[in-house]
């Protein structure tokens, strides 16, 4: 018993006779009639009696023809699904995602993209950078949304966008460099020259208790070298999310990328962006250049970069 066998046999019952079958399956009749035999032999049952005008299904004829026609449905259905799979349809995408970016931008790109391809589904990998380039090596995810800087030759980077680097604090936090605390002056009223436009100096950051994301200390000093500084550093963490909660809590003032902004809860935070051009982060799609890349996962690659905010003119 074969798919093909069992499509003639489900053709015969359906059309009522042999001759009307042939036609309805482009076949002679004797053929068809042979291989309802050789269906009765492989069974050795009688499948149906064969009428003056229709023939008529046997209880084993009956019992083969509901089953054949589920099986048949189940073969178009995978069919299907194969199919879609290999187009990018169907499936699940393996993809790892830096904290900063999971928790703001990415549920804003997966949206537009579950719209268009429904029956998609996510394997997410929540790590920092270099843990999830790691798992790129070992083929774990397909897919990598991290910030730069990194290095890694063998992986294919496309930039998605460029975000400057931000401080937040509550108010109590910035008092040192806004005169004595509590001022109700907006920034654009500071006369110190510090704070001017929701823009803060890296002067103005030496002079507070920052909160770091571990990955950001090189760039940072090196920036505060840069200008002579030394800065003060309250906290050293490894997830950009704890500088951001700690921030909110009043403990110091957190250094995040952009991005990060919508984890904010407390109200009276307030949010700078480091005047220091130097400092800026990219957030980057990466893949192994040596590694096969699904139509899942290029699907969504030409996505991420399509729903990107066109560069401002210049």
């Amino acid at each position: 018993m074969d798919l093909k066998q069992l499509t003639y046999f489900v053709t015969v019952i359906k059309e009522g006779t042999i001759s009307g079958a042939a036609r309805k399956l482009n076949l002679s009749q004797p053929p068809l009639s042979t291989q309802m035999k050789l269906l009765e032999e492989e069974f050795g049952c009688v499948l149906f009696e064969r009428g003056s005008r229709k023939i008529q299904l046997t209880e084993a004829g009956q019992l083969l023809y509901e089953r054949a026609v589920t099986m048949l449905e189940l073969s178009e259905v995978t069919k299907k699904e194969l199919l879609d799979y290999r187009n990018g349809l169907t499936g699940a995408l393996r993809l790892g995602v830096v904290s900063s970016v999971g928790c703001s931008l990415l549920p804003e790109w997966v949206s537009a993209f579950h719209s268009e391809f429904p029956a998609i589904r996510f394997e997410l990998y929540e790590a920092n950078t270099y843990q999830l380039l790691e798992q790129l090596r070992s083929n774990l995810i397909e897919l990598a949304i991290v910030r730069t800087p990194f290095h890694g030759e063998e992986f294919a980077c496309t930039t998605l966008r460029h975000e400057p680097m931000l401080a937040v604090g509550t108010e109590a936090c910035f008092s040192d460099v806004r005169g004595s605390a509590g001022s109700n002056l907006p920034d654009s009223a500071d006369t110190s020259g510090i704070l001017l436009r929701d823009t803060i100096s890296l002067q103005a950051l030496s002079r507070l208790p920052l909160i770091i994301y571990r990955r950001w200390e090189a760039p940072l000093r090196e920036a505060f070298a840069r200008e002579g500084l030394s800065p003060s550093c309250f906290c050293m963490n490894d997830d950009a999310r704890t500088s951001v909660y700690w921030a909110d809590a009043g403990l110091g003032v957190g250094i995040v990328p952009a991005s990060s902004r919508p984890l904010l809860r407390n109200p009276q935070t307030r949010v700078y962006e480091i005047s220091d051009s130097g400092l800026f982060t990219s957030i980057s799609v990466v893949h192994n250049k040596n590694a096969y890349l699904s139509t899942i996962a290029r699907r969504f690659l030409t996505h991420l970069v399509t729903v990107q905010p066109s560069p401002p003119p210049a």
